[in-house]
């Protein structure tokens, strides 16, 4: 019975088509990932003429303060956005190529906002809030358009590579620890 587990995992991370290259790498996508979420904040803050800081979870500006209320909009939109645009790259990668590593790219990109808007709230310290709240819209409404979208790339690239929901129960235990061992590292560098 003992012996049979490890063949049972080992035979469906095989069909799953995760082997060891996609367990090592996760983790470098999941901080890509993070970072790129946070290089959009960034750029659009910058692009509008604010001095911005970034690190690895976070982008502001240096004294805390943007140059127009609309430039906090903006910026806020540019982390879901960078986002977004990773998970159609990706796609597109899928598509062409049939990648389980770019699947994984796009995979890691819905679940970092999946994971944030879930488990972080639907609080003003998420970007799809702040947005929404800005806008004068529901506070689940953005979330939800970020979530929507993200969720049909993601379920379109699962349908190219004919994966099945056990793989992405596999990809999802990948994502959780990524996730985890990212914001636990930057907690540990604040």
């Amino acid at each position: 019975m003992n012996a049979i587990v490890p063949l049972k995992i080992s035979k469906d991370l095989k069909e799953s088509q995760i082997d060891w290259k996609i367990i090592i790498l996760f983790l470098p996508i999941a901080f890509f990932t993070f970072f790129f979420h946070e290089f959009g904040h960034w750029t659009f803050g910058e692009i509008l003429g604010n001095d911005m800081t970034l690190s690895l979870n976070n982008s502001t500006t240096s004294n805390g303060n943007f140059k127009d209320a609309s430039h906090a909009l903006w910026s806020a939109i540019g982390g879901p956005l960078f986002t977004i645009i990773q998970a159609l790259l990706f796609s597109f990668v899928v598509w062409k190529t049939k990648s389980i590593i770019a699947y994984s790219f796009v995979f890691v990109a819905v679940f970092s906002r999946f994971y944030s808007i879930v488990f972080g709230g639907i609080v003003l310290l998420q970007d799809e809030t702040r947005i929404a709240l800005k806008l004068g819209v529901n506070n689940y409404l953005i979330s939800g358009i970020v979530l929507a979208i993200l969720f049909s790339i993601l379920w379109k690239c699962h349908k190219i590579l004919k994966l099945n929901l056990k793989a992405l129960g596999y990809f999802v235990v990948l994502g959780v620890f990524a996730t985890l061992i990212v914001i636990g590292l930057n907690e540990l560098i604040k």
